[in-house]
């Protein structure tokens, strides 16, 4: 636990960006232990953020959707989501029961509802909580990708001015944590020196960046420096090792270049082969799993917590998705991946960002 938060804090807030290298329907609840005024259901709405979205992403969404099914006997609904902040007021008011959400989203969420919380995450490829991460890259088009270094090693020294594109402000990959670092790196220059991240919002002429977009998605993000919509774009590795492959280098490593495949899902679909390179890469805590507790049952909770803890759940190739898979899922297995349950203090991190 001190290990994971001392690497992430580290991370997140330091200069290691620089060394290396996320239907409606009424949530359930049962008279087991269930707080709250919300009607009972027989139904559980599952909520996904726009990146878990897409149709290329169904089969593994309804692989989540049947083991919450068997494991509470209710049927599962997916509320598919096109902003952020939809899926985050969906769980706190308890028109969703479950959500999966960075961990930017979950703290704004149980911050509106207390009520809400985490219910697991996925564990680092050790199988525990000391490497439970994945990664915010700030990545530029291969072509340009020379403007971006000082003194032969890739920098963000030379973003400012530029047309910068993030995922959306409630983005922990896609916006606290790379805004942060940003703030950490040039409020140490007399010019900058008064910096925040609210400054970083927006673009125009007496900005930091000459433009500000929001792809809405990572993939989206992804999307705008490939279309040369945006210099500079921010988003994690984990959307995007669906629709690139690494072309030189190794993953999650400044300096990586990574390409489009050839049979890329859309946003990717009609940019095959275009490349990008990867100048800034910082690990962030793994994205959570949270329910609200005030239509989700202790006992369905606890039921929950078995079936994604289980062996079985750890083992399945349609969750946790082998390398060279042909599978589109949202966790990969390259060693002893599972599921693994966690406190809210294990977020404090991202919480200390916005301070």
């Amino acid at each position: 636990m001190k290990k994971i938060l001392a690497l992430v804090m580290t991370c997140a807030i330091g200069m290691t960006m620089f060394l290396g290298c996320s239907g409606n329907g009424q949530g359930a609840t049962s008279d087991a232990g269930a707080t709250g005024n919300k009607a009972q259901s027989d139904t559980i709405t599952m909520v996904w953020y726009p990146n878990e979205s897409g149709g290329d992403l169904e089969e593994a969404r309804n692989e989540i959707g049947t083991i919450i099914e068997k494991a509470t006997g209710k049927k599962v609904e997916h509320k598919l989501t096109t902003d952020y902040s939809i899926a985050i007021e969906a769980i706190a008011n308890g028109t969703g029961g479950i959500a999966f959400m960075g961990a930017q989203g979950y703290v704004e969420a149980h911050t509106k509802n207390d009520k809400v919380l985490p219910l697991m995450i996925a564990s680092g490829e050790s199988g525990t909580i000391d490497d439970a991460v994945y990664y915010s890259w700030l990545s530029v088009s291969k072509e340009k990708a020379e403007d971006y270094k000082k003194d032969g090693k890739y920098s963000i020294d030379n973003i400012q001015g530029k047309r910068m594109s993030y995922v959306s402000n409630s983005s922990t990959s896609g916006f606290k944590v790379p805004t942060t670092n940003i703030v950490s790196y040039f409020s140490k220059e007399d010019k900058w020196k008064n910096l925040t991240a609210e400054d970083l919002m927006e673009g125009g002429s007496d900005k930091f960046f000459s433009e500000v977009l929001y792809g809405g998605s990572h993939q989206g993000s992804a999307v705008n420096i490939l279309t040369d919509k945006a210099d500079v774009a921010a988003f994690c590795d984990t959307n995007l090792v669906n629709y690139v492959d690494v072309a030189d280098g190794k993953i999650n490593e400044v300096g990586t270049t990574y390409k489009v495949k050839a049979d890329a899902a859309e946003p990717f679909n009609t940019l095959d082969g275009k490349e990008f390179v990867a100048i800034s890469s910082t690990p962030v805590l793994n994205a959570p799993f949270v329910i609200n507790t005030e239509v989700i049952s202790e006992e369905d909770k606890q039921k929950l917590i078995d079936a994604f803890t289980s062996d079985e759940v750890a083992n399945n190739k349609k969750v946790f998705v082998e390398k060279d898979s042909d599978t589109k899922g949202f966790f990969t297995k390259s060693g002893d991946e599972k599921f693994i349950t966690v406190e809210d203090s294990w977020f404090d991190p991202i919480r200390e960002l916005s301070k």
